[in-house]
């Protein structure tokens, strides 16, 4: 069988004609993980709000032919009534798309002045108990009716629900995200967070292609990534380095934000068409990048639509008795 050709350089045909070298890739720098089914890449929307934007999402990603396989939302399990729950579980259940919540209170919502401050305080983290508590009877109702996809932003509140999932108070193929708001930026750390039992990791978008192999010599847990990121984030737009992302990050997450648009967390009615029209615009946003794929043939190795598992990832030891 003959191999599939290798993906194309952008522009390293026309730079040839004129004597301009392009740099080939290292095959040392490839990540030798993917998905258990086989692919290397998935795709995600993120801030998808309520059913009325995951609408828009399924809409939109029909008619311009881009596979989704998460979408997911940022401001709370906590600020949606279970019939939009359900209502988003049952949508996302007809077309395959696995739904991710986030859960419940965080640092800079709370009375905490320090997330404030120029330093950011202890930025997102679920402050004192309660909010633990908070976090963890998201969780409890969110599973119960039927998402199986956490978001978390908090190293305790991630290692208490991986002890629950383990114990059986959650469903066992319940996985947990973590936020990009928290995300490690160097191997130790993620490895750590892997072992505490996050399932997809997301990476600030600011890391380099080399940290990413840097990252892939310690952990094969998926990554979650901004090809475009919101403004909070650093407004980035990556899509030409889509390719090398996937060969250098695979387990990849590709996910779809947007700069130069407005926050819309805590979600209500009196941001619905900030929340519909920046929808819309994340599912072309993919388009656009998957084009790139195509283009320059790297566009293969996508996981079939549906597939979320995220294969066997080394966690530590949970205490007899938890």
């Amino acid at each position: 069988m003959t191999p599939p050709p290798a993906p194309r350089r952008p522009g390293a045909d026309a730079l040839d004609r004129i004597g301009h070298p392009s740099p080939g890739p290292d095959p040392a720098d490839a990540s030798p993980h993917a998905f258990p089914d086989g692919g290397t890449w998935r795709t995600e929307i993120p801030s998808v709000e309520g059913p009325e934007a995951l609408a828009v999402i399924l809409k939109e990603s029909a008619r311009l032919d881009v596979p989704v396989h998460r979408v997911s939302q940022g401001s709370g399990v906590w600020m949606l009534t279970d019939a939009e729950i359900t209502d988003m579980v049952d949508s996302c259940a007809s077309r395959d798309v696995e739904l991710c919540l986030f859960t419940g209170p965080r640092g800079t919502w709370d009375i905490g002045a320090g997330t404030r401050t120029d330093s950011g305080g202890a930025g997102l983290r679920a402050r004192g108990h309660d909010a633990l508590a908070g976090c963890v009877e998201d969780a409890l109702r969110a599973t119960a009716l039927g998402v199986r996809c956490l978001l978390v932003a908090d190293e305790g509140v991630l290692w208490t629900l991986h002890r629950l999932r383990t114990a059986g108070a959650l469903p066992a193929d319940t996985t947990f995200k973590l936020s990009a708001l928290t995300g490690p930026v160097n191997p130790a750390s993620y490895a750590v967070y892997e072992r505490l039992g996050a399932d997809s990791l997301n990476v600030p978008s600011d890391l380099t292609l080399d940290h990413l192999t840097e990252i892939r010599r310690v952990s094969g847990a998926p990554m979650d990534m901004y090809v475009e990121a919101p403004d909070d984030l650093g407004g980035y737009v990556r899509m030409y380095e889509v390719a090398e992302l996937i060969r250098r990050g695979a387990p990849l997450y590709l996910k779809f934000g947007l700069s130069r648009s407005p926050g819309i967390y805590p979600y209500g009615a009196q941001l619905r068409d900030t929340a519909l029209a920046t929808a819309r615009e994340r599912v072309r946003r993919g388009r656009l990048a998957l084009d790139l794929l195509a283009r320059h043939g790297a566009d293969g190795g996508m996981s079939p639509l549906g597939a979320r598992l995220p294969g066997e990832l080394r966690r530590f030891p949970v205490p007899e008795g938890d």
